[in-house]
């Protein structure tokens, strides 16, 4: 879930705000409060302040309480701020243990007191002293996390495709490969979809894992009031051997023309391939079912490979293209050496932290064989913010981009590019969850 939040207070707001101020509550929440903990969640994102037993029930089960926290103000909560333990797949393959922040609110009536700083600075400790490499999150609003030191890590993109402009053959009936696209039924999902994305998941550096519980809700075995459920189409392609190989789930609206024809929207929730074999049976399925007329393509790396599946790429016309999952670095040992590089060099960082938990200088020696990071003493090359940091992670943006913009400072000629060389991918960093 998308999170959402006051800005920083200034100076007079807090003056202001100082004697409410020593009145707030600021705790972990306990079972008895987690109902009004979820009204204010829903105050905070603007959907009706009313909690359902359903609701309450399923959600305080895979909510862990020492990990919740809330403000409350006379006996009411007026704040709200969750983590939960995470991994992310970083370049290579690797996963590491993340702590993922959501679930965050300021009600209006309490905007600008300080109030998101002060639970995010306990949430961020405990995460470093549980020894988590990071946090995520994913940001309503642009503005409001750098300055914890989030930083964006990998964008996402949606297309729109005409279908009747593609270029693609009309009398297609399935894979040219050998494989072959079969409709199940969300109880085959559950069974088959776990297993098929741990296979995904070490193939795209930005993925975060999926519990039961993700699956539960992605295929109806377990509702929630924000997310109400209907049953999509899945599309499962297996390759010529019979093994399952890509996913993807999607729904379609209904309308036609007064002259009766068919000018219905596919919808595309997911879509997971482990080859671009795969990416395209599936891509090729949904441009060619019958009475669709355009397909939505659902939130995509910016560097997706659909456009240029098509015989006609300008059938496909992005419609969105934003920051997704951003990363905040609490131990930049751990996080440098867990991924992989490219190339051969060494770079040292002076690594800024206003809160503390990540500065330091660290020399990083990196090869195609391994990384080796550790504090130093040695004159940096590049000098940078532990956002920026989070920004350059998983290898989507450019050092010579950010030196650019003044937010990477090079202490020795050069040392932007030599950073690009061993941090950068070729393929972008693609998260495909919303949490």
């Amino acid at each position: 879930m998308p999170s959402v939040a006051a800005m920083s207070p200034s100076p007079r707001d807090a003056a202001e705000a100082g004697a409410l101020d020593s009145a707030l509550d600021v705790r972990n929440v306990t079972e008895a409060e987690f109902a009004d903990w979820l009204r204010a969640v829903s105050t905070g994102f603007l959907r009706p302040p009313v909690v359902s037993e359903n609701d309450r029930a399923g959600r305080l089960a895979n909510s862990d309480l020492s990990r919740t926290q809330g403000v409350f103000d006379r006996g009411r909560c007026v704040a709200t701020f969750r983590s939960f333990a995470q991994e992310l797949t970083v370049v290579g393959g690797a996963a590491v243990p993340t702590s993922a922040v959501t679930n965050v609110t300021v009600s209006p009536t309490h905007r600008r007191r300080g109030l998101l700083s002060r639970m995010m600075a306990v949430d961020l400790a405990a995460a470093k002293e549980r020894g988590e490499v990071a946090a995520t999150l994913i940001a309503a609003e642009y503005p409001i996390y750098g300055r914890y030191g989030f930083g964006p890590a990998t964008w996402t993109a949606e297309w729109e495709v005409d279908t009747g402009r593609t270029g693609l053959d009309p009398r297609w009936s399935g894979p040219e490969d050998g494989g072959r696209i079969d409709l199940v039924a969300s109880e085959d999902v559950r069974k088959l979809g776990p297993e098929l994305f741990e296979r995904f998941r070490p193939l795209a550096p930005g993925a975060v894992d999926r519990g039961t519980r993700w699956w539960e809700l992605a295929t109806g075995a377990a509702t929630r009031d924000d997310h109400p459920w209907s049953e999509p189409f899945w599309a499962v392609y297996r390759s010529a051997a019979g093994e399952v190989e890509g996913l993807a789930a999607y729904h379609a609206d209904e309308r036609w023309t007064d002259a009766k024809q068919p000018l219905n929207t596919a919808t595309v929730r997911q879509l997971i391939g482990l080859n671009p074999a795969a990416e395209r049976a599936l891509w090729h399925f949904v441009c060619s079912v019958d009475w669709i007329a355009r397909v939505r393509t659902g939130y995509r790396a910016p560097d997706d490979l659909l456009p240029l599946l098509l015989p006609d790429p300008r059938a496909a016309r992005m419609v969105t293209h934003a920051d997704f999952l951003w990363v905040r670095l609490l131990d930049v040992v751990r996080a440098l050496e867990a991924r992989t590089y490219a190339a051969t060099g060494t770079l040292v960082l002076e690594v800024t932290d206003a809160s503390g938990l990540a500065s330091g200088r660290y020399r990083l020696d990196a090869d195609p064989s391994g990384a080796s990071c550790a504090l130093t003493t040695a004159s940096p090359d590049l000098t940078l913010d532990v956002r920026e940091l989070g920004t350059l992670y998983l290898g989507d943006e450019s050092a010579v981009r950010l030196a650019a913009l003044g937010l990477v400072a090079e202490e020795t000629a050069g040392a932007a590019s030599r950073a690009d060389a061993l941090l950068r991918t070729g393929r972008r960093a693609w998260c495909p969850d919303m949490f």
